[in-house]
């Protein structure tokens, strides 16, 4: 099975060298990795063309941020299964790709684990998202799993389509959402750590992007499950988040 990974970039020099060398660093074989660069001003393609893969494609263009640019990248991907890797992450072993392939032979969509860290100098652990198993309620729950550790075959893609643009932090949620509430996907959680997230992107940026993102979420819910204008899952989303962070330190 190929697997696409999908990162969009911009003026992401100072870390995307970690990523393509964890993509690179992937024990499984057929793959390949769309960089989709929204014209960055830094040295951020020379830095990718720099390694001279072939299992490296990029395409540069303006977009309007990362969702869009994930939706060139779900028109251009040729594998079987596709998931995303963002420009300042990294997968979290050279055997991610080989174990998630394996979990497709009987599902159609595989998700696990998150650490997001300080940097990857370090690795210094600020919060452990751990996936956990998916049900019929779980979104009206407060679940969700985390992005960067969600694959699936290019049939879920197909059918789910595009990020919704109109969200700002939270097309993400409202992808996997639908993905995963609205359809009768075979699911696996596979209890592993994907990917090693860096703290600072557009959704870890400070407690009010993380009101509106949640505010977001209830939306997309509001929309796809018929949630009520306040439901439980926009204050169980806060309790996860800390309890998450609660972890580190017990």
């Amino acid at each position: 099975m190929k697997i696409s990974v999908i990162t969009a970039s911009y003026n992401s020099q100072k870390t995307i060298g970690f990523t393509i060398e964890s993509f690179l660093n992937q024990n499984h074989r057929e793959k390949e990795m769309l960089v989709i660069d929204g014209s960055s001003n830094d040295d951020t393609v020379k830095i990718v063309e720099s390694f001279a893969s072939d299992q490296i494609r990029v395409f540069a263009g303006r977009d309007s941020g990362v969702y869009e640019a994930m939706n060139r990248g779900l028109t251009l991907f040729s594998g079987d299964a596709v998931g995303f890797l963002n420009s300042d992450d990294t997968f979290h072993d050279p055997d991610v790709l080989t174990d998630i392939t394996t979990a497709m032979d009987t599902a159609d969509i595989v998700y696990g684990d998150l650490n997001m860290v300080t940097d990857h100098f370090s690795k210094h652990l600020v919060r452990s998202w751990r996936g956990g198993t998916f049900r019929p309620y779980s979104y009206q729950l407060g679940w969700g799993p985390p992005h960067p550790a969600f694959y699936m075959r290019r049939e879920v893609a197909e059918t789910v389509g595009e990020y919704d643009l109109t969200y700002i932090t939270s097309a993400d949620y409202d992808y996997m959402l639908r993905a995963l509430a609205l359809n009768n996907f075979r699911v696996r959680y596979l209890p592993r750590l994907v990917a090693d997230f860096q703290m600072g992107g557009i959704s870890t940026r400070g407690w009010g992007v993380s009101i509106r993102g949640n505010l977001e979420c209830l939306r997309s819910r509001r929309v796809h499950l018929r949630a009520p204008i306040i439901d439980a899952a926009f204050f169980l989303r806060i309790l996860r988040r800390g309890f998450q962070m609660r972890n580190l330190v017990s």
